[in-house]
Protein backbone atom coordinates (compact mmCIF):
# COMPACT_ATOMS: atom_id res chain seq x y z
CA UNK A 1 0.00 0.00 0.00
CA UNK A 2 1.35 3.40 -0.98
CA UNK A 3 0.68 6.17 1.53
CA UNK A 4 0.28 9.80 0.49
CA UNK A 5 3.52 11.70 1.03
CA UNK A 6 2.00 14.00 3.68
CA UNK A 7 0.62 11.03 5.65
CA UNK A 8 3.95 9.19 5.43
CA UNK A 9 5.92 12.18 6.70
CA UNK A 10 3.48 12.70 9.56
CA UNK A 11 3.77 9.06 10.67
CA UNK A 12 7.55 9.10 10.33
CA UNK A 13 7.84 12.22 12.46
CA UNK A 14 5.61 10.69 15.10
CA UNK A 15 7.67 7.50 15.18
CA UNK A 16 10.89 9.47 15.56
CA UNK A 17 9.44 11.38 18.50
CA UNK A 18 8.41 8.24 20.40
CA UNK A 19 11.85 7.43 21.90
CA UNK A 20 12.26 11.00 23.14
CA UNK A 21 8.78 11.01 24.68
CA UNK A 22 9.33 7.60 26.28
CA UNK A 23 12.75 8.67 27.60
CA UNK A 24 11.32 11.86 29.12
CA UNK A 25 8.46 9.95 30.76
CA UNK A 26 10.89 7.34 32.04
CA UNK A 27 13.25 9.86 33.63
CA UNK A 28 10.37 11.85 35.13
CA UNK A 29 9.19 8.67 36.85
CA UNK A 30 12.66 8.04 38.33
CA UNK A 31 13.03 6.35 40.68
CA UNK A 32 10.29 3.82 40.02
CA UNK A 33 11.95 1.05 42.03
CA UNK A 34 14.70 0.66 44.67
CA UNK A 35 18.18 1.86 43.73
CA UNK A 36 21.52 0.87 45.21
CA UNK A 37 24.64 2.82 46.12
CA UNK A 38 27.73 0.65 45.92
CA UNK A 39 30.54 1.35 48.38
CA UNK A 40 33.95 -0.14 47.65
CA UNK A 41 34.77 -0.46 51.34
CA UNK A 42 33.45 -2.39 54.33
CA UNK A 43 30.55 -1.58 56.60
CA UNK A 44 31.43 1.06 59.18
CA UNK A 45 34.08 2.76 57.05
CA UNK A 46 33.92 6.53 56.60
CA UNK A 47 32.75 6.05 53.00
CA UNK A 48 30.06 3.62 54.17
CA UNK A 49 28.78 6.05 56.81
CA UNK A 50 28.58 8.91 54.30
CA UNK A 51 26.81 6.67 51.77
CA UNK A 52 24.21 5.71 54.38
CA UNK A 53 23.57 9.34 55.28
CA UNK A 54 22.99 10.25 51.63
CA UNK A 55 21.08 7.04 50.92
CA UNK A 56 18.65 7.74 53.76
CA UNK A 57 18.13 11.30 52.52
CA UNK A 58 17.44 10.18 48.95
CA UNK A 59 15.09 7.44 50.15
CA UNK A 60 13.03 9.92 52.11
CA UNK A 61 13.01 12.58 49.38
CA UNK A 62 12.40 10.36 46.36
CA UNK A 63 10.10 7.74 47.86
CA UNK A 64 12.15 4.67 46.96
CA UNK A 65 14.83 2.85 48.98
CA UNK A 66 18.44 3.70 48.14
CA UNK A 67 20.12 0.59 49.49
CA UNK A 68 23.81 0.59 50.44
CA UNK A 69 25.76 -2.36 49.07
CA UNK A 70 29.32 -2.93 50.29
CA UNK A 71 31.73 -4.40 47.72
CA UNK A 72 35.02 -4.23 49.60
CA UNK A 73 38.25 -5.33 47.97
CA UNK A 74 41.17 -4.26 45.76
CA UNK A 75 41.28 -0.80 47.29
CA UNK A 76 37.74 -0.01 46.20
CA UNK A 77 38.19 -1.22 42.64
CA UNK A 78 35.70 -4.09 42.96
CA UNK A 79 32.90 -1.69 43.79
CA UNK A 80 33.84 0.73 41.03
CA UNK A 81 33.97 -2.01 38.41
CA UNK A 82 30.54 -3.26 39.47
CA UNK A 83 29.08 0.18 38.75
CA UNK A 84 30.98 0.57 35.49
CA UNK A 85 29.39 -2.66 34.25
CA UNK A 86 25.87 -1.87 35.51
CA UNK A 87 23.06 -0.56 33.29
CA UNK A 88 23.17 3.22 32.85
CA UNK A 89 19.67 3.71 34.25
CA UNK A 90 20.29 5.47 37.57
CA UNK A 91 19.56 2.41 39.68
CA UNK A 92 23.19 1.52 40.39
CA UNK A 93 25.29 4.36 41.78
CA UNK A 94 28.81 4.64 43.18
CA UNK A 95 30.07 6.29 46.34
CA UNK A 96 33.19 7.81 44.76
CA UNK A 97 36.21 8.51 46.93
CA UNK A 98 39.73 9.90 46.74
CA UNK A 99 41.01 6.34 46.41
CA UNK A 100 39.46 6.15 42.94
CA UNK A 101 41.73 8.96 41.75
CA UNK A 102 44.75 7.26 43.34
CA UNK A 103 43.94 3.81 41.96
CA UNK A 104 43.87 5.15 38.41
CA UNK A 105 47.69 5.31 38.50
CA UNK A 106 48.48 2.86 41.30
CA UNK A 107 47.03 -0.13 39.41
CA UNK A 108 48.46 -0.86 35.97
CA UNK A 109 45.74 -3.11 34.58
CA UNK A 110 42.32 -1.98 35.70
CA UNK A 111 39.36 -3.21 33.68
CA UNK A 112 37.97 0.30 33.47
CA UNK A 113 38.99 3.95 33.16
CA UNK A 114 37.46 5.84 36.07
CA UNK A 115 37.34 9.23 34.36
CA UNK A 116 35.88 7.80 31.15
CA UNK A 117 33.53 5.16 32.56
CA UNK A 118 31.96 6.91 35.55
CA UNK A 119 29.61 9.87 35.13
CA UNK A 120 30.19 12.46 37.87
CA UNK A 121 26.97 13.38 39.70
CA UNK A 122 28.12 15.63 42.54
CA UNK A 123 30.56 15.98 45.38
CA UNK A 124 29.36 15.08 48.87
CA UNK A 125 32.03 15.96 51.41
CA UNK A 126 35.69 16.75 51.86
CA UNK A 127 37.83 16.36 54.95
CA UNK A 128 41.49 16.73 55.82
CA UNK A 129 44.02 14.32 57.17
CA UNK A 130 45.79 15.48 60.29
CA UNK A 131 49.51 15.01 60.99
CA UNK A 132 49.67 13.38 64.42
CA UNK A 133 52.67 12.28 66.47
CA UNK A 134 53.28 10.63 69.83
CA UNK A 135 53.26 13.15 72.72
CA UNK A 136 56.93 12.35 73.41
CA UNK A 137 57.96 13.30 69.86
CA UNK A 138 60.34 16.29 70.08
CA UNK A 139 58.62 18.38 67.38
CA UNK A 140 55.60 20.47 68.34
CA UNK A 141 55.18 22.32 65.03
CA UNK A 142 55.52 21.46 61.34
CA UNK A 143 58.77 23.46 60.95
CA UNK A 144 60.21 21.61 63.97
CA UNK A 145 59.02 18.30 62.48
CA UNK A 146 60.78 19.07 59.18
CA UNK A 147 63.96 20.15 60.96
CA UNK A 148 63.97 16.99 63.09
CA UNK A 149 63.41 14.81 60.02
CA UNK A 150 66.26 16.48 58.16
CA UNK A 151 68.56 16.02 61.15
CA UNK A 152 67.58 12.34 61.37
CA UNK A 153 67.24 11.05 57.78
CA UNK A 154 65.59 7.65 57.53
CA UNK A 155 64.97 7.46 61.29
CA UNK A 156 61.39 8.75 61.39
CA UNK A 157 58.70 6.26 60.42
CA UNK A 158 55.22 7.27 59.34
CA UNK A 159 52.40 4.76 59.34
CA UNK A 160 49.46 4.57 56.95
CA UNK A 161 46.26 2.66 56.31
CA UNK A 162 48.03 0.75 53.53
CA UNK A 163 50.03 1.19 50.35
CA UNK A 164 48.33 3.73 48.11
CA UNK A 165 45.93 4.92 50.80
CA UNK A 166 45.31 8.64 51.18
CA UNK A 167 47.30 8.57 54.43
CA UNK A 168 50.21 7.06 52.49
CA UNK A 169 50.24 9.43 49.52
CA UNK A 170 49.73 12.40 51.88
CA UNK A 171 52.98 11.41 53.56
CA UNK A 172 54.78 10.89 50.26
CA UNK A 173 53.70 14.32 49.06
CA UNK A 174 54.98 15.79 52.34
CA UNK A 175 58.31 13.98 51.95
CA UNK A 176 58.77 15.34 48.43
CA UNK A 177 57.78 18.92 49.20
CA UNK A 178 59.72 19.12 52.49
CA UNK A 179 62.71 17.23 51.04
CA UNK A 180 62.88 14.82 53.98
CA UNK A 181 63.61 11.10 54.17
CA UNK A 182 61.07 9.15 56.22
CA UNK A 183 60.28 5.44 56.29
CA UNK A 184 56.75 4.34 55.33
CA UNK A 185 55.14 1.59 57.44
CA UNK A 186 51.86 0.34 55.88
CA UNK A 187 49.09 -1.25 57.94
CA UNK A 188 45.82 -2.87 56.88
CA UNK A 189 43.83 0.04 58.29
CA UNK A 190 44.28 3.14 60.43
CA UNK A 191 43.10 1.47 63.63
CA UNK A 192 46.20 -0.73 64.19
CA UNK A 193 48.43 2.04 62.86
CA UNK A 194 47.11 4.45 65.50
CA UNK A 195 47.50 1.77 68.17
CA UNK A 196 51.18 1.39 67.29
CA UNK A 197 51.64 5.17 67.18
CA UNK A 198 50.24 5.45 70.69
CA UNK A 199 52.56 2.59 71.71
CA UNK A 200 55.57 4.35 70.21
CA UNK A 201 56.31 1.77 67.47
CA UNK A 202 56.00 4.48 64.77
CA UNK A 203 56.48 8.23 65.01
CA UNK A 204 53.79 9.85 62.86
CA UNK A 205 50.62 9.30 60.83
CA UNK A 206 48.80 11.48 58.30
CA UNK A 207 45.49 10.22 59.68
CA UNK A 208 41.92 10.99 58.72
CA UNK A 209 40.18 12.89 61.49
CA UNK A 210 37.41 10.57 62.75
CA UNK A 211 39.66 7.79 64.12
CA UNK A 212 42.36 10.11 65.51
CA UNK A 213 40.53 13.11 66.94
CA UNK A 214 39.50 11.27 70.12
CA UNK A 215 43.10 10.30 70.87
CA UNK A 216 44.21 13.90 70.31
CA UNK A 217 41.57 15.24 72.70
CA UNK A 218 42.51 12.59 75.27
CA UNK A 219 46.17 13.64 75.11
CA UNK A 220 47.34 10.29 73.73
CA UNK A 221 48.47 11.90 70.46
CA UNK A 222 49.61 15.38 69.46
CA UNK A 223 48.22 17.01 66.32
CA UNK A 224 50.58 19.30 64.44
CA UNK A 225 48.55 20.43 61.41
CA UNK A 226 45.81 19.51 58.98
CA UNK A 227 46.55 18.60 55.37
CA UNK A 228 43.73 20.58 53.76
CA UNK A 229 44.12 23.96 52.07
CA UNK A 230 41.98 25.65 54.75
CA UNK A 231 41.79 25.14 58.49
CA UNK A 232 39.27 22.61 59.71
CA UNK A 233 36.17 23.75 61.56
CA UNK A 234 36.50 20.63 63.71
CA UNK A 235 39.97 21.63 64.98
CA UNK A 236 40.16 25.34 64.11
CA UNK A 237 43.29 26.01 66.20
CA UNK A 238 45.42 23.73 64.04
CA UNK A 239 47.39 25.36 61.21
CA UNK A 240 47.54 23.80 57.77
CA UNK A 241 50.71 22.15 56.48
CA UNK A 242 50.39 24.56 53.56
CA UNK A 243 51.07 27.42 55.98
CA UNK A 244 54.65 26.13 56.07
CA UNK A 245 54.86 24.24 52.77
CA UNK A 246 53.10 26.49 50.24
CA UNK A 247 50.74 24.63 47.86
CA UNK A 248 50.72 21.47 49.97
CA UNK A 249 47.19 20.04 50.06
CA UNK A 250 45.91 16.53 50.63
CA UNK A 251 42.35 15.77 51.61
CA UNK A 252 39.80 13.03 51.32
CA UNK A 253 36.69 13.58 49.24
CA UNK A 254 33.55 11.63 48.57
CA UNK A 255 30.93 12.07 45.89
CA UNK A 256 28.34 10.25 43.87
CA UNK A 257 28.92 8.70 40.46
CA UNK A 258 26.93 6.65 37.97
CA UNK A 259 27.71 4.52 34.91
CA UNK A 260 28.60 6.59 31.85
CA UNK A 261 25.66 7.43 29.59
CA UNK A 262 23.27 7.66 32.54
CA UNK A 263 20.53 10.05 31.34
CA UNK A 264 21.38 13.67 32.08
CA UNK A 265 17.92 14.19 33.57
CA UNK A 266 18.61 11.54 36.22
CA UNK A 267 22.06 12.94 36.96
CA UNK A 268 20.59 16.41 37.40
CA UNK A 269 17.82 15.17 39.69
CA UNK A 270 20.26 13.33 41.93
CA UNK A 271 22.53 16.37 41.91
CA UNK A 272 19.66 18.62 42.99
CA UNK A 273 18.56 16.34 45.82
CA UNK A 274 22.08 15.84 47.20
CA UNK A 275 22.75 19.57 47.11
CA UNK A 276 19.57 20.00 49.18
CA UNK A 277 20.90 17.42 51.63
CA UNK A 278 24.24 19.22 51.98
CA UNK A 279 22.43 22.50 52.70
CA UNK A 280 20.44 20.90 55.53
CA UNK A 281 21.55 21.99 59.01
CA UNK A 282 21.23 18.50 60.46
CA UNK A 283 23.31 16.99 57.68
CA UNK A 284 26.02 19.62 58.20
CA UNK A 285 26.23 18.62 61.86
CA UNK A 286 26.55 14.94 60.96
CA UNK A 287 29.29 15.71 58.45
CA UNK A 288 31.15 17.87 60.97
CA UNK A 289 31.06 14.99 63.46
CA UNK A 290 32.97 13.00 60.84
CA UNK A 291 35.49 15.79 60.30
CA UNK A 292 34.00 16.66 56.91
CA UNK A 293 32.71 19.78 55.21
CA UNK A 294 29.89 19.68 52.63
CA UNK A 295 31.15 19.73 49.05
CA UNK A 296 28.18 20.45 46.74
CA UNK A 297 29.22 20.62 43.09
CA UNK A 298 27.76 20.57 39.62
CA UNK A 299 28.52 17.42 37.60
CA UNK A 300 31.10 19.38 35.59
CA UNK A 301 32.78 20.72 38.73
CA UNK A 302 32.96 17.26 40.26
CA UNK A 303 34.31 15.82 37.02
CA UNK A 304 37.07 18.45 36.99
CA UNK A 305 37.97 17.68 40.60
CA UNK A 306 38.30 13.99 39.75
CA UNK A 307 40.54 14.77 36.77
CA UNK A 308 42.70 17.18 38.78
CA UNK A 309 43.12 14.77 41.70
CA UNK A 310 43.95 11.91 39.33
CA UNK A 311 46.71 13.97 37.73
CA UNK A 312 48.04 15.17 41.09
CA UNK A 313 48.26 11.75 42.74
CA UNK A 314 49.54 10.19 39.55
CA UNK A 315 52.61 12.41 39.77
CA UNK A 316 53.18 11.49 43.43
CA UNK A 317 52.79 7.76 42.80
CA UNK A 318 55.17 7.78 39.85
CA UNK A 319 57.76 9.94 41.62
CA UNK A 320 57.71 7.74 44.75
CA UNK A 321 57.51 4.54 42.64
CA UNK A 322 54.58 3.26 44.70
CA UNK A 323 53.38 -0.21 43.79
CA UNK A 324 50.22 -1.94 45.08
CA UNK A 325 50.49 -4.78 47.55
Amino acid sequence: MNLPRRTFLHLAAGAAALPAVSRAAWTQAYPARPARIIVGFGSGSAADILARLIGQWLSERLGQPFVIENRAGAGGNLGTEAVVRAPADGYTLLLCASTDTINATLYDKLNFNFIRDIAAVTGIARGPNVLVVHPSFPAKTVPEFIAHAKANPGKISFASAGIGSVSHVSGELFKAMAAVNMVHVPYRSLAPALTDLIGGQVQAIFSSMPPSIGFVRAGKLRALAVTSAMRSEVMPDLPTIGDFLPRYEASLFTGLGAPKNTPAEIVERLNKEIKAALADAGMKVRLADLGNDPMPMTPDEFSKLIADETEKWGKVIRAANIKPE
